[in-house]
């Protein structure tokens, strides 16, 4: 191993450094909000769902900070280093995707769940609860395979930049993330996400301009592709056109590719993370805010792969780049090495920052996410289900310390197995892709059946563990171990067997056995009966705590100058029917252009990148980094521009005048934060 370009300190300076600043800037954050906003946080909702008022802009913000893992900055400049250009599109594409046909279900559950706290929630009241126990597992799962990702990742990176323990990594990551998220709740992750965001653009924008524009080690596009090029002629990458990195026609890139849409299906469909930023948006802007993000956050791992990751590749000989052996690769670290040859310790450092920041952000996503799912679908559902407001915000705040030190021992064991970020980001799919096809019908069709669902899932998961080991034997002499079992063909086996088997088995069984579903059901989930304060007794207890909670969340609402009367109109099914239709036709028309009409022609045709060809693709990259950040950096802001007009009122009669600033519910009126 290396030399660290970093001291130790520095490792620990930005882990717990870094990470009780936010957290210190959360809390003063989440202090602001509870005096000059109607919001606060020991409101269970507030906690949880940031009481479903949240504006599209922050939405959008929060998306892409939770999508941002250690993988979107280290794996897709891993794809970069091993396929050359093909694999930051492939990476990019292949996982936005999900997240622009994820607006599809977060209409439908405002069609059919507007008031659920969990994807869970869903399944338990139109299933019952042995689907509600099945689709737990792989709902925890996801989380758990996540939150390990980013944790192994992150603490590569940190460990082979400064030479920090990995085992203090592991658990100093999530430590600072566990602080604001048990005080602030869902509104002081999303204003975290947003904080998080907002450095990770100018730092990428940073790396961009450095690496096209003034290192004398490449500098421009032209110079990108002569050593490229030259890169090609030394060491040809196999099913390569040429042996080329400058073509999107890979036969690995392409195989990357569908494992990569495969495994993302698995994650997004399944992580209650995402569930939630659906759940605490305004209903009218949902579908919106998940096309916005999506969109957003392409440009993150594809032109920061294409920067970082292909600078890997040209640099191969320079003095100050290091050798990078098949492990480093596989976790993640040709980004970090680029990094450091490029800037020294100056670029070692802006790397660490910014992947601690996508680590952290994600990890607050994970963490509120989990403690959503042990607080309502275990200890509400199974353990007291006439819990108390007090106990219900003590079992939330509760369930996210836990897992942050579960998040710190999952990434523990992965790495003492030799299990990589890289290998588990292939793998993922093998495991969860069968509950893909079965949660989705369960959110937005009324036939499908319950049993062929669950069969669908159960089976998908079976078939796709034989099918990875069975493929891992056969090509491999009868040997399984984590290397030869993380082979490319090994893990497209699992990844189509499992989501392949579980989509058939519940698709088929619906359409001959097909279900007659009431949402009257799933409408009725902790929905608050406007003018008593009482909670729909179908699905939720009437006593007295339950009507406060319910009572509460009308409050904030009214607060928040989102009344009763504009969420009902917000909630008409006609208008959320004509959402879901906009969906549908806008992510379907997106997925066609951005995994079939865009790169397959290129790959078909062979065709190899001149340097116009070079630098036009690198300008597109830079472009939508652009938009992207106006989008998530700039457009929160605007939209958000009466509430920050309020809160400076308020702050200004604190200090200046004898009238006190602190916000009335029933005289001051507020808007979103």
């Amino acid at each position: 191993m290396s030399e660290p370009v970093l001291p130790q300190g520095a490792g620990y300076g930005v882990v717990v450094g870094i990470g009780l600043f936010f957290s210190a800037f959360m809390l003063l954050i989440t202090a602001i909000q509870a005096r000059y906003t109607a919001f606060s946080p020991k409101n269970s909702e507030e906690f949880t769902s940031a009481s479903r008022s949240v504006k599209p802009g922050l939405i959008a913000s929060g998306i892409v900070s939770a999508w941002t893992w250690a993988a979107t900055l280290l794996q897709s400049s891993a794809v970069a280093y091993k396929f050359g250009i093909s694999g930051p599109w492939w990476y990019g594409a292949g996982a936005t995707v999900q997240v622009l046909l994820f607006a599809m279900l977060a209409a439908k559950l405002k069609l059919n769940a507007p008031y659920a706290h969990t994807w869970l929630e869903i399944v338990g009241a139109r299933w019952g609860k042995t689907a509600h126990l099945v689709f737990m597992f792989f709902g925890l799962a996801t989380n758990i395979i996540v939150s390990s990702m980013l944790i192994l990742g992150g603490s590569a990176t940190v460990t082979d930049l400064t030479g920090m323990s990995t085992l203090a990594a592991c658990f100093l990551i999530p430590l600072g993330v566990a602080i604001y998220v048990v005080v602030g709740g869902m509104r002081s992750t999303l204003l975290c996400d947003y904080t998080h965001t907002t450095v990770l653009f100018a730092i990428i924008l940073t790396f961009v301009f450095t690496v096209y524009s003034t290192s004398d080690k490449i500098g421009s596009p032209r110079k990108m592709h002569e050593l490229l090029a030259a890169a090609s002629t030394a060491a040809p990458i196999a099913g390569n056109a040429h042996g080329s990195y400058l073509t999107i026609r890979s036969k690995n890139g392409l195989i990357f590719g569908v494992i990569n849409i495969i495994g993302n299906f698995a994650t997004v469909f399944q992580d209650q993370a995402y569930w939630q930023r659906a759940i605490a948006s305004r209903p009218a802007s949902t579908v919106k805010a998940y096309l916005l993000g999506g969109l957003a956050w392409f440009a993150i791992p594809f032109t920061f792969a294409t920067t970082l990751g292909l600078a890997a590749v040209a640099l191969r000989g320079d003095p100050d780049m290091r050798v990078l052996s098949a492990a480093d690769v596989s976790a993640g670290l040709p980004a970090a090495a680029a990094a450091s040859a490029l800037l020294g310790q100056a670029g070692a450092a802006a790397l660490l920052v910014l992947l601690f920041l996508a680590v952290t952000s994600a990890c607050s996503a994970e963490l509120i996410a989990v403690s959503s799912l042990l607080t309502y679908d275990v200890y509400k559902t199974y353990i007291n289900p006439k819990a108390t407001e007090e106990q219900i915000l003590r079992v939330g705040h509760g369930a996210v310390v836990a897992y942050a030190v579960i998040c710190g021992l999952a990434g523990l064991i992965f790495f003492y197995i030799g299990v990589s970020m890289g290998w588990l980001y292939t793998f993922m799919g093998v495991i969860l892709g069968s509950g893909v096809a079965p949660i989705a019908l369960c959110i937005t069709w009324s036939k499908a059946n319950k049993w062929g669902c669950i069969s669908g899932a159960i089976a998908g998961f079976v078939a796709g563990i034989v099918a990875w080991l069975v493929t891992t034997s056969t090509l491999n002499g009868g040997v399984i171990n984590v290397v030869t079992s993380g082979g490319d063909f090994e893990m497209l086996a699992g990844n189509l067997a499992s989501i392949g088997v579980g989509a058939i088995v519940a698709v088929v069984s619906s359409l001959i056995w097909p279900d007659d579903f009431d949402w009257e059901t799933t409408r009725a989930i902790n929905m608050p009966s406007r003018g008593t304060g009482k909670t729909d007794e179908k699905v939720a207890d009437s006593d007295s705590d339950d009507k406060k909670r319910a009572a509460s969340v009308k409050e904030s609402v009214a607060g928040d100058s989102f009344s009763g009367s504009e969420e009902e109109d917000e909630l008409d099914p006609v208008a959320l029917t004509k959402a879901f239709k906009f969906a549908t036709y806008s992510s379907l028309a997106l997925f066609v252009v951005l995994i079939l009409l865009i790169p397959l022609p290129l790959f078909f045709s062979s065709h190899i990148f001149g340097v116009g060809g070079l630098t036009g693709w690198v300008a597109v990259g830079i472009a939508w980094t652009f938009l992207s950040a106006i989008s998530v950096v700039i457009y929160p802001l605007y939209e958000s521009r009466q509430a920050l007009g309020q809160i400076a009122t308020g702050i200004y009669k604190d200090i200046f005048t004898k009238g006190s600033g602190k916000f009335v519910t029933n005289t001051a009126q507020a808007t979103t934060a």
